[in-house]
């Protein structure tokens, strides 16, 4: 696996894991929807998480739970944009990722100064493949199987971690014959994307099969129904488990986990990184 991530003008050390702060602003995302609609308050929490030690945030403007309806390309430019701009005015240095999959939007972010796309439909979407390849950031592929609205209706899987990773190193080829290096490409199974509690669990068990490959892997597993089921918590009590979460996932090899609790996913990760310094 590449120890690196090249996210345009940035280059990313995965030689230990780090936290991607989660930045929406919807009205509508599972967890934090509406908290952060107005570009002040947006970009102050954004610099907020740089501080608690997020080495990248990831700013959403069309939110991808269970059910959620698509945003027209002008209004999730009108949302992020702004947004993008703040923050990479104040701390040139962190790696701002954007979470979309229009290839208007991607073109109108990294303008902005976005150095990372992450993708839940792996640059499927005609032309987003063409706009990453050009922008020269460092791109997120995602497996979902099905779209945001119908996702978790009946997902289905003969063997979850073989189809994910078959489809995963699928997308990550077309990347390569597209133009983009492979300093570039990380990969995540979409954890909750078209999955059940148990697809998501043998795919945690099994994550090492996926991090032992050559693209390194991203988890975003923070505050999601994986948790909530487990431990009975409302999405804004997730805080443990959700660590809980990361810690197993970087020990099983993830260099990139996505959280919203960006201080307590920083200290357990220091934790984790610590331990197998004394294993190596």
């Amino acid at each position: 696996m590449t120890k690196i991530l090249r996210c345009a003008d940035n280059t990313l050390d995965l030689s230990r894991p780090v936290v991607m702060g989660v930045l929406n602003v919807t009205p509508d995302s599972f967890s934090d929807g509406g908290r952060f609609l107005n570009v002040e308050s947006a970009v102050a929490h954004g610099l907020r998480l740089v501080e608690e030690g997020a080495a990248i945030i990831d700013v959403g403007g069309e939110s991808t739970r269970p059910g959620a309806a698509p945003v027209p390309s002008d209004e999730e430019i009108r949302r992020v944009v702004p947004v993008v701009q703040g923050i990479h005015q104040a701390v040139p240095r962190v790696i701002i990722s954007v979470d979309t999959s229009k290839p208007e939007v991607i073109r109108e972010v990294v303008a902005a100064g976005a150095g990372l796309l992450n993708d839940v439909r792996a640059f499927q979407e005609p032309g987003a493949l063409e706009a990453a390849a050009a922008s020269g950031c460092g791109v997120c592929l995602m497996h979902m199987q099905g779209d945001p609205r119908t996702m978790q209706r009946a997902p289905s899987y003969v063997d979850v971690v073989k189809e994910v990773k078959a489809f995963l190193a699928d997308r990550a080829q077309a990347c390569r014959a597209a133009g983009v290096a492979p300093q570039r490409i990380a990969i995540d199974p979409g954890f909750g994307f078209g999955k059940t509690l148990e697809h998501n669990l043998e795919l945690l068990r099994r994550l090492h099969e996926l991090a032992s490959g050559e693209w390194p892997v991203l988890v975003g597993l923070s505050r999601k129904s994986i948790v909530g089921t487990l431990t009975g918590r409302a999405a804004g009590e997730r805080v443990h488990g959700s660590v809980a979460l990361a810690v197993i996932a970087a020990m099983s090899g993830a260099r990139i986990i996505r959280a919203h609790d960006v201080a307590a996913t920083v200290d357990a990760l220091k934790v984790v990184a610590a331990v197998a310094v004394e294993e190596s």
